[in-house]
């Protein structure tokens, strides 16, 4: 979950710094650890094996039916309640950015398509999802002014190392997922999340036996012949905050049976294309494994962090395996677009070492510290620079497709040529994080440990921080200006069409 820095190893800030900075300590509990005994993990599936045919996931995003000028898509990443904190802030700010008052007052959250979390992000995501745009608000007094740590192992014993040894982490399914299901979801699963007015959530894991994001979709489901409509928010959520050691991984059976799966179109093109997006193919091989590896009974998630710790898989898969040049946009939307935006909040900090300040050679606990802290941040830069190429080369297709149809086919779908211009789209990311703040708080949100449970003020201070991102956010600000200057054009259109028909 840490997305720089472990200063607490994961969401439940399991606190074994002590023990990776001081290994003759580690060692010199050997004995106690194996006379202390240990605790037992659920390690029940989480998911159910139907033999009914699953569904798979939809094609588009949802479209309201709304203007369709501006479409928002969200990624929250990883870093405990102060990347819940983060999200939270940056919505109550879209929220904030009204679009029209007729008939009906509009901001920019009710442009948000979809909204993908990893770990920490992913619960913030998720009750998104759950509660919608008219409902989210609650999420402070809900979640972040609550200890979510208050049923999990959060310390370093004797016996919580033997069983994180032997069971490979010291908290299972039983402390946040059902600590998540009891206070936030109310039991809820993913049934909650299908409705044509919600954005399309996407929770991302790791599967660790295929070393690929797991995300938690209907296709995903569909290769375990499972229906992922009955599945738990909690437990996904829980899934995606399972960070390494602090957790013991979460487990998915995978089918012994036939269930009448088909292989979805795309996986089959991935798998058989010769030079395919990397990324897409190794997911396909993933699910594909679910059906036919016969030595895998078994699949093993853990925080989605491990993978992709700012919650960029779901859109860049989605757009990686459409078959058509406007997907995962319909067709009507892939017309009357003008400004998609997907903006990446990160709660990551810059962490800084007691021992930059001197010479002499620091032990291999340092070190590995280090190395951890180096390779998140480097393949998070990597990560957005990725999905911003993979953007950028979208706009192209949307443009080439946009401008080889008719004028009826632009009519037909738009209701208007009023200020139409098929190269008129614009395809930009955003990244907000604490940086895009006053330079004021940047110490002190630098602070903020990463765990679930935080004081009111380190809550307050942070989701200041996400609306202060977005406040400054020329590009957030443009693009919400130029919807209120779009929405009275196709509000008229869809009347005209109303009173034609």
């Amino acid at each position: 979950m840490p997305v720089s820095g472990i200063d607490l190893l994961g969401a439940s800030g399991l606190s074994v710094r002590s023990v990776f900075t001081c290994p003759l300590k580690a060692l010199s509990l050997a004995a106690a650890l194996w006379a202390a005994g240990c605790g037992t993990i659920d390690t029940t599936p989480i998911n159910l094996i139907s033999q009914q045919t699953p569904p798979s996931s939809p094609e588009y995003l949802p479209d309201p039916g709304d203007d369709g000028s501006t479409v928002v898509a969200l990624a929250f990443s990883g870093g405990g309640m102060r990347a819940a904190a983060l999200a939270y802030g940056a919505l109550l700010e879209l929220d904030a950015l009204a679009i029209d008052d007729v008939p009906y007052r509009r901001t920019l959250l009710d442009n948000v398509r979809t909204v993908a979390g990893t770990s920490g992000g992913s619960i913030m995501a998720a009750y998104l999802g759950y509660k919608g745009k008219d409902g989210y608000q609650d999420f402070r007094e809900r979640f972040l002014h609550q200890n979510a740590e208050s049923s999990m192992t959060t310390s370093v014993s004797p016996a919580s190392l033997i069983k994180t040894a032997l069971h490979g982490g010291a908290n299972d399914r039983n402390t946040l997922a059902r600590w998540l299901d009891d206070n936030l979801f109310d039991h809820a699963t993913f049934a909650a999340l299908r409705r044509q007015d919600r954005p399309t959530v996407w929770i991302t894991a790791s599967d660790i036996n295929n070393n690929t994001p797991f995300l938690f979709t209907e296709d995903t489901f569909a290769a375990l012949c499972s229906d992922i409509s009955q599945m738990k928010i909690a437990e996904a959520v829980g899934a995606s905050a399972a960070f390494p050691i602090a957790f013991a991984p979460m487990i998915l059976r995978t089918p012994r049976t036939g269930c009448n799966y088909r292989r979805p179109a795309w996986i089959q093109r991935a798998l058989d294309a010769q030079n395919p997006s990397i990324r897409l193919q190794a997911y396909a091989r993933a699910l594909d494994s679910y059906q036919t590896n016969r030595k895998l009974d078994y699949v093993r998630l853990l925080d989605g962090g491990l993978t992709d710790n700012l919650g960029i898989t779901g859109l860049t898969l989605q757009r990686a395996a459409s078959a058509t040049p406007y997907g995962p946009l319909s067709p009507r939307e892939a017309v009357r677009i003008r400004n998609f935006i997907f903006i990446v909040t990160d709660a990551g900090k810059h962490s800084e070492y007691e021992w930059s300040r001197t010479q002499i050679a620091t032990h291999l606990g340092h070190v590995l510290l280090a190395a951890s802290d180096t390779a998140i941040a480097a393949a998070t830069r990597s990560g957005f620079d990725a999905v911003d190429l993979a953007l950028n080369e979208w706009r192209h297709d949307l443009i080439r497709y946009r401008c080889g149809l008719s004028r009826e086919q632009v009519r037909k779908q738009r209701g208007t040529l009023a200020g139409w211009d098929c190269r008129d789209v614009n395809i930009t990311t955003e990244h907000l994080s604490f940086r895009n703040a006053d330079a004021g708080l940047f110490e002190r949100l630098n602070k903020v440990p990463t765990r679930l449970r935080l004081s009111r003020e380190d809550v307050d201070v942070v989701i200041e921080a996400g609306r202060q991102a977005v406040r400054r956010n020329a590009n957030i600000q443009r693009i919400a200006k130029e919807a209120r200057s779009y929405a009275p054009t196709f509000d008229h259109a869809e009347a005209s069409i109303a009173l034609q028909d």
